[in-house]
């Protein structure tokens, strides 16, 4: 409401600068429709991105040809044949059918889950949940534990943990038996365990 004011007043003010006494009418009866043409030009032109005259108006011309095609032919207009009606680049109609396109923060934009009917944001739909800082820091910790392992501890690991093999696979892989798999394994964690709490 501020805003709106704030134009109603520079409309008045412009208003008054181009009154002409001559014409004999009120003030008001000139004002008065002047400030009206400057809050609807700010409401009209006040969107999230700027888009020129020119581009509007294509969009308007782009809109009423894709309905008279429609009906006249049953199908959808292409982007050649507005090209060669309306005697503009592609890439102007491109412009002017994106600049019609409501702009929407993902914030803002929603969806319906048809199972309880309740509407979600993007955003949360996109979340995770999860604490992603703290995933990052973790992993970031944890590989730098593994790289400072000698060459067999950190293959064990490897084995293990990233590549899911059991103790028994990763008894052959390696040529040991599963008991010391599991011994090295145990002292493996131990000590990476102390090395996280220090």
């Amino acid at each position: 409401m501020d805003d709106l004011y704030q134009i109603g007043c520079i409309g008045f003010i412009k208003s008054i600068k181009r009154f002409n006494t001559d014409f004999e009418v009120k003030l008001s009866t000139y004002a008065v429709p002047y400030m009206i043409g400057e809050i609807k030009r700010y409401i009209r032109d006040d969107g999230p991105i700027k888009v020129s005259r020119s581009i509007k108006e294509l969009g308007v011309k782009i809109k009423e040809l894709e309905k008279e095609y429609v009906c006249k032919k049953g199908k959808e207009i292409t982007d050649e044949e507005l090209e060669k009606e309306l005697k503009v680049s592609r890439e102007d109609i491109i412009l002017a059918k994106e600049a019609g396109n409501n702009i929407e923060s993902i914030e803002n934009a929603s969806y319906t889950n048809t199972k309880d009917g309740n509407s979600i944001s993007l955003i949360e739909k996109i979340s995770t949940g999860k604490n992603e800082e703290e995933l990052l820091t973790n992993k970031l910790v944890i590989n730098e534990l593994i790289n400072a392992l000698d060459k067999r501890d950190k293959e064990l690991i490897m084995l293990r943990f990233f590549k899911e093999k059991t103790q028994s696979q990763v008894a052959k892989i390696l040529g040991i038996t599963q008991v010391q798999v599991s011994r090295i394994e145990r002292k493996i964690l131990h000590n990476m365990k102390l090395k996280l709490s220090s």
